[in-house]
């Protein structure tokens, strides 16, 4: 049976996962009457809850006597380094852009990987049936995309099809009639190359990705670039660099067949298989034949861009809610991240019981810190902080900018760009989007954005769409002004009381209502003023036997303003903690005492 390996790459949202549903569907993977839930590839709670794709997938189908490899990648500029490796397992891509968004920074950033590997594009325009579509300007679009990417003569030939994947259909012409994706099975077949392989060379595999199952143990998945794999052969693992990692047998070997993995007997060169048996290799090394000795070449990873520190829950309600609180588990959980996901860094930080974490973006740290607390951790976090480079040359301090591309409605345009030109960001572009929207380009440093996207949304009433990609390293741009506001302060340690927030109430915003546990050096809401407050939440009504005029008027709370994960990451100052327990999200000093608080802000003027 001929093989075709193909990634799809899109932006966030466009219809990668839900195309896939339909191939799968289409090639009789499923049974008619076979209950499958929708986004069937999107299998982790969190990417259900959030409607994104975090972890590259693989699926197989067959059709007309071919079986395609198909892999879903991430849409999100976080999760770059799992898109990057998994570029390097296929032979073309399906370039897929909703027809009224158009090309994205994401489609950008993903095609960009792919046309530098050689990969020859299909463009599929997705979602050709909506009414604000204009799918002939988006197919302008993509053609002077692969322009400004340098691609070469035979990807600018690129074949386009019209497709609408909810509802199960691809055509060459908007004038054909919309059956099924038998359009898109043909194409991908005719156009995308058979992997180019030996099989009668020792056996070779680069790894891509890796995962844990309770069973087999560590599962290594990639493409087999050469020979023939047995279950029980011997295998070696080689580093990049060509050193030899361990000996070991390949105790099983998986393929995928539809969603699910199925045990092989062995493993030709060009399929994407799933290796278990080692214990030392992960992504990037190369696992080949006793005797080889020359690695393959391993796609570089793009470095981190922010990093955030990871400590035990130091604060007075510790280890009520989760039950992973020491800093050794917390250690192992982070080591064991680290072993699948290249684009995260950990490293000792000079703090006891703490840690460095380094990623790609606020989301990406975010997801993880989602991942432990649902599994029972709890976290002190700081906030994320940009990570500087010097340049060889000059010596100059260089930091990361990231390209963000603004879609607002044509009156929120003015707001957006005099607050992005206050955190030192630069517009490089702005026109007309339809619909009465503005889309806008900036170059913006990473520090600029964090904490952002909150104020955007209430600038824009909730209707601006921002998208931000890393772009290059930069000389550093100056101070970037902060948060205005101070925060309220509890100044002891108890259950807050309604009246004494409603008597507190005119200071500022309260991020806690009446009831709920709160100790000293907790951030209760946010002040009015810029300087911080301390206060009492715990004051109760004085009872005395006069009865007064409106004595017993009852207490009306404004409700509290609840913060998620992210609001609350890019809401806290250095001097912040954020606390995370699998139930609770507070915010907190770094030093809860008042007495340490003022020593550690002498001690900082003094610097």
């Amino acid at each position: 049976m001929e093989i075709r390996n193909v990634a799809i790459i899109a932006h966030v949202d466009h219809g990668k996962t839900t195309l896939v549903d339909g191939l799968l569907k289409q090639s009789g993977t499923f049974r008619e009457n076979q209950q499958v839930a929708e986004r069937a590839m999107d299998s982790n709670d969190l990417e259900r809850e959030r409607g994104i794709t975090i972890l590259a997938k693989c699926t197989s189908v067959e059709w007309g006597g071919y079986r395609l490899n198909i892999v879903d990648t991430p849409g999100h500029a976080d999760f770059g380094g799992e898109v990057e490796r998994i570029l390097s397992m296929v032979d073309g891509v399906v370039v897929l852009v909703d027809a009224a968004e158009g090309p994205m920074p994401q489609t950008k950033f993903v095609t960009q990987k792919a046309l530098g590997l050689g990969l020859k594009p299909i463009v599929l325009i997705n979602k050709a049936d909506r009414p604000d579509g204009r799918p002939e300007e988006v197919l302008d679009e993509c053609f002077d995309l692969l322009v400004a990417l340098d691609a070469n003569e035979e990807q600018l030939d690129f074949p386009v099809l019209y497709a609408s994947a909810k509802e199960g259909w691809a055509v060459k012409d908007l004038g054909d009639s919309k059956d099924n994706l038998d359009p898109l099975f043909e194409l991908i077949t005719n156009h995308v190359p058979a992997p180019t392989v030996d099989e009668e060379a020792p056996f070779r595999m680069l790894v891509t990705t890796i995962e844990s199952n309770p069973y087999l143990g560590r599962l290594l998945t990639g493409r087999v670039e050469s020979g023939v794999l047995k279950t029980n052969d011997p295998v070696k693992g080689l580093s990049r660099g060509g050193d030899k990692i361990e000996d070991a047998r390949a105790t099983k070997i998986m393929a995928f067949r539809g969603l699910e993995r199925e045990a092989i007997d062995e493993a030709r060169a060009g399929d994407i298989v799933s290796v278990a048996g080692l214990v030392k290799s992960t992504v990037a090394d190369t696992l080949a034949t006793p005797e080889e000795t020359i690695p393959l070449d391993a796609q570089p990873i793009d470095p981190p861009t922010i990093s955030m520190t990871f400590a035990i829950n130091s604060s007075p309600l510790a280890g009520r809610d989760g039950d992973k609180v020491q800093s050794r588990v917390i250690r192992d959980r982070l080591m064991k991240e680290i072993e699948g996901n290249v684009s995260i860094r950990v490293e000792d930080s000079p703090e006891a019981d703490s840690y460095i974490v380094s990623g790609r973006g606020e989301l990406q740290l975010g997801v993880l810190i989602e991942t432990m607390r649902r599994e029972g951790f709890e976290l002190s976090i700081s906030r994320p902080r940009v990570l500087f480079r010097k340049d060889e040359d000059s010596g100059d301090t260089l930091e990361p900018l990231e390209e963000v591309v603004v879609d607002v409605d044509e009156e929120f345009s003015g707001v957006v760009v005099e607050k992005i030109a206050l955190r030192k960001g630069t517009m490089t572009d702005m026109r007309p989007s339809g619909g009465g929207k503005t889309r806008v380009t900036f170059h913006c440093p990473t520090r600029g954005l964090i904490g952002y996207h909150g104020e955007f949304l209430t600038d824009t009433r909730g209707t601006g769409i921002m998208n931000r990609i890393f772009h290059s390293y930069v000389p550093h741009k100056g101070e970037i002004p902060g948060r205005r506001n101070g925060v309220l302060i509890a100044n002891s340690t108890g259950k807050s009381v309604a009246f004494a927030i409603w008597n507190l109430e005119a200071r500022g915003a309260f991020f806690i209502g009446s009831g709920v546990d709160v100790y000293e050096g907790m951030v209760l809401g946010e002040h009015n003023r810029p300087n911080d407050l301390e206060v009492n939440p715990l004051k109760a009504k004085q009872l005395t036997n006069i009865r007064a005029a409106g004595s017993d008027e009852a207490v009306r709370l404004t409700p509290p303003r609840k913060m998620s994960l992210e609001q609350a990451i890019a809401y806290i100052d250095d001097d912040e903690l954020v606390e995370v327990t699998p139930n609770h999200i507070r915010l907190r000093k770094r030093h809860l005492d008042p007495h340490e608080r003022k020593k550690a802000s002498r001690g900082k003027l003094a610097s």
